[in-house]
């Protein structure tokens, strides 16, 4: 039986604190994803791309012109 409570202390302290940062850490995610966006409408309108051809180079797709 305390076996079973050390694993339960083991196991059970890392996801939870896996958890709570996923959870306080996904708006900044978002927000980071966001700048990232931005600024490949910055440097692709800088390199003389379209914005939808930029975006289908980043997705690995072949946009015709």
């Amino acid at each position: 039986m305390e076996d079973l409570w050390t694993q339960v202390g083991n196991v059970g302290f890392p996801m939870v604190m896996a958890f709570y940062l996923l959870v306080r850490m996904e708006p900044l995610i978002k927000e980071l994803q966001k700048s990232v966006t931005l600024l490949t409408v910055v440097v692709a309108r800088l390199g003389g791309l379209d914005y939808r051809e930029a975006k289908g180079l980043l997705e690995g797709q072949v946009v015709d012109k």
